[in-house]
């Protein structure tokens, strides 16, 4: 798929590993550019002990630059769930009619800016709380699609999702 571009965005320390590395595999075999953004330019560790080198800081992130952005899960994401600049990034893409994607408790990110109000989405089930106390249609299936918006609901899924946002950007 030449000439389509992700960019995940990733916690600085504590993102979920196989949320990340799973689906940058999926998007890169399928011939997709993918960039990788986060709080600071210095490497990201994950839960597991991955790292994840840092192309430009999640601030920067240039809609037109980009096909898609891909929010990755774990505990650090805890940080970006009130960040209106993290808020700002999504609701940037989908006002340029651009999917975003997000998985385990990434996606209380998009449901805190407003973005999931009547939307079906998935989460961490642990996050289904406060999925719906901003507005989301909670669904408890791995993957949800629902318009531009792609959730997952944590690691075991994280393939899953991968699959899912190559089929999604094939179909562009």
């Amino acid at each position: 798929m030449a000439g389509k571009h992700a960019v995940f965005i990733v916690a600085q320390k504590n993102f979920r590993d196989e949320e990340y590395f799973e689906p940058k595999k999926i998007l890169e075999a399928a011939g997709i550019a993918v960039s990788t953004a986060s709080s600071y330019l210095t490497p990201a560790t994950g839960k597991l002990g991955g790292t994840a080198e840092i192309d430009l800081l999640f601030t920067e992130i240039d809609a037109s630059k980009f096909d898609i952005v891909i929010f990755v899960g774990g505990s650090g994401v805890v940080a970006y769930w009130d960040d209106w600049r993290a808020q700002s990034v999504a609701k940037l893409f989908l006002e340029n009619n651009k999917p975003v994607a997000a998985i385990c408790s990434a996606p209380v990110i998009l449901a805190k800016a407003g973005l999931l109000k009547g939307k079906r989405a998935t989460s961490f089930n642990g996050d289904s709380d406060k999925m719906r106390e901003c507005g989301a249609v909670y669904s408890d299936k791995e993957v949800e699609i629902d318009g531009l918006i792609i959730t997952a609901n944590g690691p075991e899924a994280a393939k899953a999702f991968g699959r899912t946002i190559v089929e999604f950007l094939s179909a562009r």
